[in-house]
């Protein structure tokens, strides 16, 4: 029998595990929520515009220590942004416990240190990516900077104000529209965000210890996991995913 987590197709008590896993968490992919406990603080949900301002003003105090990710699924990419620059500015560690995918996943990166939790749950990390990533795209994707320019590819820019009077009359002219740039095809930079697509990092518990898996998910694969594409030479360590 093909091992699912190998790349085969036949599902293995990993993807059952999996698939049990994100099936009692879709029904609660709701707003997030703080839970304070000593210093660390628990978010938990999926990361949207509810407690940005508490989870500032918790960040702000100087006692947080640690923003642990729980089981937290969706979210857009200006959440993520949100998140992630209150978590660089006060320098806090993070740690995805359960599931953190999507927008959870860059606010995770944004940590001073990013761990996976203890304990015997499935813990999976998804970054949002436009398509498949090249090897030597992995490297550099996602260490300091270089994830912050990454998730800002996610966000359109601001749009530009409409010239007016003279301007107008000027932007309209044949030879300012034959000096324009001819416009690139492609999409839209909301449109390349889809929260089921990207890299999924993986740790699974074992009686040996943990096992550490990673695959590109092209978003048809829903919530059988199984159906994701094993990555080589993607070690989380290695890539700066996780840190040690």
């Amino acid at each position: 029998m093909t091992d699912p987590t190998r790349g085969g197709k036949v599902k293995s008590p990993f993807a059952v595990l999996w698939g049990i896993s994100l099936a009692l968490l879709w029904p609660a992919a709701l707003s997030a929520e703080l839970d304070l406990q000593g210093s660390r603080l628990v978010v938990s949900g999926m990361l949207d515009g509810t407690v940005i301002k508490a989870f500032e003003e918790h960040l702000a105090t100087g006692h947080i220590r640690t923003v642990v990710f729980e089981n937290s699924l969706g979210g857009t990419p200006e959440m993520a942004s949100e998140y992630a620059r209150a978590i660089r500015a006060s320098g806090v560690n993070t740690e995805a416990k359960g599931q953190c995918h999507a927008a959870c996943a860059y606010a995770f990166l944004a940590g001073k240190e990013h761990r996976f939790g203890r304990g015997f749950q499935v813990n999976g990390l998804l970054i949002p990516v436009d398509g498949r990533p090249r090897p030597a795209d992995l490297v550099s994707r996602w260490n300091g900077d270089d994830g912050v320019r990454t998730l800002a590819d996610f966000i359109a820019p601001p749009a530009q104000a409409t010239p007016s009077g003279a301007d107008a009359t000027a932007a309209a002219t044949p030879a300012a529209e034959a000096n324009a740039p001819a416009a690139v095809p492609g999409a839209a930079p909301k449109e390349r965000w889809q929260p089921n697509q990207g890299v999924l990092f993986v740790s699974t518990p074992t009686l040996f210890g943990r096992v550490y898996n990673s695959f590109y998910c092209d978003g048809t694969q829903g919530r059988d996991m199984s159906r994701c594409e094993l990555l080589s030479d993607a070690d989380p360590y290695k890539l700066g995913v996780l840190t040690p």
